[in-house]
């Protein structure tokens, strides 16, 4: 039985506006960024009106971390659902493969790169800086275990591959390959793993 099923009918209403309302901000936040975001634009989306909306989040900020902190579980998530037998590259390039379909689905908005303010305000959230420092450890001990196998550069720092790593899920490639190149997300996806793991060189 999922967690919904252990709910209360009346809790799992709760649950299910709350998703709806986070789902409606992910899509209003890709589109439109944060400063020009209102809570009356996440509410319309929803089809509530503002007072149940602040039933469930008291402010943008708490709204834009819940979302942010939702997206962060679910790469977490993702991680320790694969198969145990996949190796640490292969970790690495399914969970990015996800956060790119995530991102075509208009799922991943990239707030901390674009607005200074969301960084200042997810630094001052304490569920959000845990979770990202818990994806962080899993995602630096795969970042040595792949060293160790020899499936990536040895030499090279983990904050230089980890950095690396992390800006591909947020490459504006992505957008022009989609929109110039006409190319189809499953074909941007591979072409952008090919691009991270083995670069843009002739290979031997």
């Amino acid at each position: 039985m999922g967690i919904l099923g252990k709910l209360s009918f009346k809790d799992q209403t709760f649950r299910l506006r709350e998703d709806a309302i986070l789902d409606a901000t992910t899509r209003i936040l890709a589109d439109k960024g944060f400063d020009l975001m209102t809570m009356d634009d996440v509410a319309g989306e929803v089809g509530i009106s503002k007072p149940i909306l602040y039933k469930h989040f008291k402010s943008k900020d708490d709204l834009v971390g819940a979302a942010m902190i939702r997206l962060i579980d679910g790469a977490i998530d993702f991680l320790e659902h694969l198969p145990q037998q996949e190796t640490a590259m292969g970790r690495l390039r399914a969970l990015l493969a996800w956060a790119l379909r995530v991102r075509l689905d208009g799922g991943l908005p990239f707030l901390p790169s674009t607005s200074p303010h969301v960084r200042e305000m997810l630094t001052h959230n304490l569920s959000y800086v845990t979770r990202v420092f818990k994806l962080n450890g899993i995602l630096k001990g795969l970042v040595g275990e792949a060293k160790k196998n020899g499936d990536l550069d040895a030499a090279l720092p983990d904050d230089v591959i980890l950095f690396s790593y992390y800006s591909r899920t947020c490459d504006p490639a992505v957008e022009y390959l989609r929109l110039y190149a006409k190319l189809d997300d499953e074909r941007i996806v591979a072409h952008m793993l090919d691009v991270c793991f083995h670069g843009i060189a002739a290979r031997a």
